[in-house]
């Protein structure tokens, strides 16, 4: 094996198992010899097969028997069989062993081990955006704006302070906790846990649904028709759909799921090494009748990429966010004598107007960059959302009163405070607009009303490639909007 193929060896194998594996829903029954299926070769084939197991098998002998360090078999077969995977160039191709398959089957299924909480580091501080249901960590009593200050006595100075937080099942780590002005601390044993596929929330006000799909897992087509049932039970009239940061799953999910959507029609096509176009199809499925809205972003991906794709194209679905990730192909795993698995890209896939967007990704009908908060907020207006009060701070958000993921950040300045302009211009429902040269932001609403806001006039900031609007200032400009901010929280609605 070449040096720059043992380096990108080595580098593959330390890599972290990203769950971004699309199962396909019909292929074609050809496997390896270790599954158990025979493949017929000509005689040919076969002298040309033996000769080059003997080369592999001579190069094995000569090691073991003169390579003064010695050979461990099992790892050199195993490491000639992730070289030959990795010499495709093929990001989404890998060999699993057992070990690794299990890790890789509970990341689809958003299985893990830990304490099971979610984190932002903001403001040089460790926060707890929220504890997990079914968590060791909700368990244990940590709450959602809880800030880590030390992890087994030892300060919390960045993000990857988080892996000290993880670690092996059944060991315990020491959490110091700041809940608001109070110290606290929690041992808390790291245990087994589920994320919930998906959450479902319901705007009573305007009848707008909510559902947050994380990962297409093998339950989540039933979990989602479960969620929509009920949401349609309550008076849901229109529904958002939230994909982002969803990388992907099972195919048979999203097609399940799709099935609620579309009664009768293509979810996508697929093709293989012909190159010959198979649509895949629903038919007797159901027809929503609904006003949806998808939110994407750039880490929308696989499995979710599907059902974006198929809601759009067959008019059902407006898409709200940023550019998906970009993955149009179809993995399948491949399972080996020895308890191993290959997991090889099979299938292309593209969108029912057949567009192939490997690499590139879906466009949304409507872009919001840079801001969750602000994609929310636009979503919920095109779902029928007319009168929104927004609620949010370094942990927490609530839109009319329902708690949903996501919060707001905010800078205080003496007596300015900064509120993201993204947020504030989705609020009056404009367009903003950032002039680099100029330093200043320019919001522009749909009845024409045009505000300027710029650095050097301390009505503006830039953070972290953020831009922040001086809320008093705003407001001179905008006159329609309301805002209290108490306890470290904005509260903000505009009418």
């Amino acid at each position: 094996m070449q040096r720059s193929t043992l380096m990108k060896l080595k580098k593959l194998t330390t890599a972290l198992l990203a769950p971004m594996l699309i199962i396909p829903m019909m292929l074609s029954p050809i496997t390896a010899h270790g599954a158990g299926i025979t493949i017929k070769l000509s005689e040919a084939d076969s002298v040309q097969e033996s000769s080059e197991l003997d080369t592999l098998l001579e190069v094995l002998d000569y090691l073991e028997a003169y390579n003064i360090e010695g050979v461990d078999r099992e790892m050199f077969l195993e490491n000639a069989i992730r070289g030959m995977v990795y010499t495709l160039d093929d990001p989404y191709s890998d060999y699993y062993s057992a070990e690794e398959l299990e890790e890789f089957e509970g990341s689809l299924n958003q299985e893990y081990v830990g304490i099971g909480v979610t984190l932002r580091f903001t403001n040089d501080q460790l926060v707890v955006t929220q504890p997990l249901p079914g968590s060791p960590a909700l368990a244990a009593g940590i709450q959602q704006g809880d800030i880590i200050s030390k992890v087994d006595g030892v300060k919390v100075t960045s993000m990857e302070d988080i892996y000290r937080i993880q670690g092996i099942e059944g060991t315990n780590v020491v959490l110091e906790v700041l809940r608001g002005s109070k110290p606290m601390t929690f041992t808390i044993t790291r245990g087994h846990f589920t994320v919930p596929a998906v959450t479902g929330k319901y705007f009573p006000d305007s009848k707008v649904g909510y559902i947050s799909l994380s990962s297409f897992t093998e339950q989540s087509d039933k979990q989602f028709a479960a969620e929509l049932g009920m949401l349609r039970k309550a008076g849901m009239e229109s529904l958002v759909l939230d994909l982002r940061d969803n990388t992907g799953g099972y195919v048979n999910a999203a097609i399940n799921i799709a099935k609620n959507f579309i009664k009768n029609g293509t979810v996508m096509y697929t093709s293989g090494q012909s190159g010959k176009l198979e649509p895949i199809n629903i038919v007797d499925g159901e027809s929503l009748d609904i006003p949806v809205i998808i939110l994407t972003n750039e880490m929308t991906a696989s499995a979710s990429e599907i059902l974006t794709g198929a809601l759009r194209d067959n008019n059902i679905a407006t898409v709200v966010g940023t550019t998906t990730y970009g993955k149009a192909r179809i993995q399948n795993l491949f399972s080996l004598s020895n308890g191993s698995s290959l997991k090889l890209t099979v299938q292309k896939y593209l969108t029912p107007s057949r567009k192939d967007f490997n690499h590139v990704g879906l466009t949304p009908d409507f872009e919001v960059k840079n801001n969750a908060v602000a994609q929310l907020i636009l979503a919920l207006q095109l779902a029928g959302m007319q009168s929104l009060e927004v609620k949010g701070n370094s942990s927490s958000l609530t839109v009319n009163g329902v708690s949903v993921n996501g919060y707001i950040d905010v800078v205080q300045s003496g007596d300015k405070l900064y509120v993201p302009s993204r947020v504030l211009n989705a609020l009056v429902d404009g367009e903003v607009v950032w002039s680099s040269s100029l330093q200043k932001i320019t919001i522009t609403t749909k009845l024409g009303e045009t505000a300027g806001f710029t650095v050097s006039s301390n009505a503006a900031k830039v953070i972290n490639n953020e831009t922040y609007v001086e809320i008093h200032q705003f407001q001179n400009k905008f006159p329609g909007l309301k805002w209290s901010y108490q306890q470290r929280t904005i509260t903000l609605s505009y009418k």
